[in-house]
């Protein structure tokens, strides 16, 4: 077949060409003015470098990706992994290179250096070797070849030949000069693209995250497109290591972890009061739109696990147990419980949707090497509901998930797009129930005013999902809300309704979760502001100061009636008046008082909020007003 016209997309303006087996590298030479300006292109949304040949359709969509995209970041940060590898292999020839992925935050490579040490001492050595690679303008080339051919190159690399052996298809690798790697890219087409980098960090990672494996040498860096925008990703991460929720919590005394329980958060009272705050926002909301709520064991038997396919699937990161010689597990998630709820009835119908809601607290064996802080802990508890449903109800059921997660991020001031994951190569169900939910997912996303990415290929084996990508005050991207479309479990556990001819149907089943863990959203909300908690969710809302002893007796009357309104208070007559102003400014709390000779006089009080100088004297009855009616609002 001949191809008559293929479609570049450039700038939103269409370029029609003449052939069938190009290299688009000589489509840049022929269209494009400043060809240093483009980095890759996509193939009907497909991610590809300008080292691939390709085949074309008649009526493919190319689209040249622009070094200023976004697209382009994680492009420059994974070829900075690589640049900083090549570094590394001609200082220390004997070195393994395990992984080198892109992450939010710039780039990482794990590496055994066998015979040596690495510290932070060492950083400017590697720098400079790696600004001298980049001025080289080494061509990054791609390359197709056989396991047999991967297994010649990595024979000295066990690390390499490990993740061969976890690959089935022919294998990608990329060449600059004399460093190859094993990847699947994309990558920039050059080295004189990496020019402006950093190296951050160091830190040690256990290979493939197993603490009975080596510890590997984990070196931290970025890549940025030009010295302006290093800037830029040099000052955010040191205003992040400021805004350090590990550091919030300790100052605020919200949690704290103990070496007789690595990974389980001990909570202390401040803390409570914050978590259970945000458990009763999140019952609320779910209340209003007709959730029942349930609790089910910690510790379930382990046929229920084999039934679940957790046992095959999830055994190692379980922690396991035994009753009567029989073997249990403590739960790694809520699923299999709250489907042993729905089974406990026969359901109509009539009844559907059935929404079933559950604060559930799990447990996971994650790796001592992955803890950090609250974003990755061994206990935490999901915020759960699990929906069950006919597949007519499915659409509308996804667009009130949507409201209520709407809702909730627009309280906190948390942007987010929608990532909608598709079938992958192995999946259960026919082809027409996985285009019918794909597509009705899709439509539901469309009815809201956000990004929308579609991820081919990125569902779970049992369904289609979506995940909800929130950005935060630093600029960081966290994955939170998740709709999980099930197809799977509801026939594993014979899950039925009678229907109105009095058949036997199995229900969809929707999993879902708008925090995703009390415990990782608390650490996100904490770095979103800076520890400054909004009214209603600050442990301490309101801290009394007297002037002198002389007006403790009226402070206290005043404790009295803001308790009495569940106003969160307390009073401080402990050193000078100027010591005990700051101290408020630095346990951040929303409203501090000032109680005086005046105050007392005209019945009053005077506040001052939270990092502002100005000072209001208000009537004791319209400031406990105020302040019930702005917890109430949620201001």
């Amino acid at each position: 077949m001949q191809i008559k016209t293929m479609k570049i997309i450039l700038n939103n303006k269409k370029i029609n060409i003449n052939s069938k087996d190009i290299n688009i590298e000589n489509v840049l030479l022929k269209f494009v003015k400043n060809q240093n300006e483009i980095i890759a292109y996509k193939i009907n949304g497909e991610l590809f470098d300008l080292s691939n040949y390709i085949k074309i359709n008649e009526n493919d969509r190319i689209e040249l990706i622009d070094k200023n995209s976004d697209e382009a970041k994680a492009i420059y940060n994974h070829s900075g992994a690589h640049l900083l590898a090549h570094a590394v292999h001609r200082l220390y020839p004997t070195a393994l290179f395990a992984i080198g992925p892109n992450i939010e935050t710039g780039f990482y490579y794990d590496i055994d250096f066998v015979d040596n040490v690495l510290s932070e001492n060492d950083f400017s050595k590697i720098e400079k070797e790696m600004q001298k690679i980049a001025n080289e303008k080494i061509k990054i080339e791609r390359k197709i070849i056989s396991k047999q051919e991967a297994n010649n190159i990595f024979k000295n690399n066990k690390y390499k030949l490990e993740l061969i052996k976890q690959i089935k298809e022919d294998i990608s690798i990329y060449k600059q000069n004399d460093f190859v790697d094993l990847c699947i890219g994309p990558h920039v087409p050059n080295t004189s693209f990496l020019k402006h980098f950093k190296i951050l960090s160091l830190s040690g990672s256990y290979w493939q995250g197993n603490s009975l494996n080596k510890q590997l040498t984990r070196i931290y860096g970025i890549v940025a497109r030009d010295d302006i925008e290093l800037k830029k990703y040099l000052d955010l991460i040191e205003k992040q290591k400021e805004i350090n929720h590990k550091k919030i919590g300790k100052n605020l005394q919200l949690f704290m972890f103990s070496e007789y329980g690595p990974g389980l958060p001990f909570w202390l009272p401040n803390g409570i009061i914050l978590k259970n705050e945000l458990k009763k926002f999140w019952i609320d909301i779910h209340k209003k739109y007709g959730y029942s709520f349930i609790e089910t064991p910690i510790i379930l038997s382990k046929q229920l696990w084999l039934t679940s396919g957790h046992w095959r699937n999830y055994k190692k990161n379980m922690y396991l147990s035994k009753v009567e010689k029989e073997k249990y597990a403590i739960k790694p998630m809520n699923c299999p419980g709250c489907i042993l709820v729905y089974k406990n009835a026969q359901h109509s119908y009539k009844e559907l949707p059935i929404k079933l809601g559950e604060l559930g607290l799990v447990h996971r064996h994650e790796a001592s090497g992955a803890l950090n802080g609250l974003f990755r802990v061994r206990e935490f508890t999901q915020d759960d509901a699990h929906i069950f449903c006919s597949s007519d109800q499915l659409e509308q059921e996804i667009i009130e998930i949507i409201e209520i997660f709407n809702k909730i991020y627009s309280l906190f001031n948390l942007n987010y797009h929608i990532e909608i994951s598709t079938r992958p190569d192995k999946y259960i169900g026919d082809i027409k129930s996985w285009n019918k939910s794909e597509q009705i997912l899709k439509e539901a996303c469309k009815k809201f005013n956000k990004k929308i990415v579609i991820n081919n290929g990125g569902g779970a084996f049992y369904g289609p999902k979506i995940d909800f990508k929130l950005k935060d005050s630093m600029e960081r991207t966290w994955q939170c809300g998740t709709i999980q479309l099930d197809m799977n479990l509801p026939k594993i556990f014979d899950l039925y309704y009678i229907n109105k001819k009095n058949e036997r149907v199995t229900p969809i089943m929707l999993h879902r979760a708008a925090f995703g863990s009390i415990e990782r959203f608390i650490g996100i909300i904490l770095e979103h502001f800076n520890g400054i908690l909004p009214l209603w969710l600050a442990p301490e809302q309101v801290r009394i100061l007297t002037v002198n002893n002389q007006h403790i007796k009226y402070a206290e009357n005043f404790l009295d009636s803001l308790k009495k309104k569940n106003i969160r208070a307390t009073i401080d007559f402990e050193n000078s008046l100027s010591y005990r102003l700051k101290k408020s400014q630095v346990n951040k709390i929303p409203y501090t008082i000032v109680i005086g000779n005046n105050e007392i006089s005209n019945n009053s009080i005077t506040y001052r909020m939270y990092s502002k100088t100005e000072q209001f004297s208000i009537y004791q009855n319209k400031f406990i007003k105020m302040i019930v009616n702005n917890i109430k609002k949620k201001k």
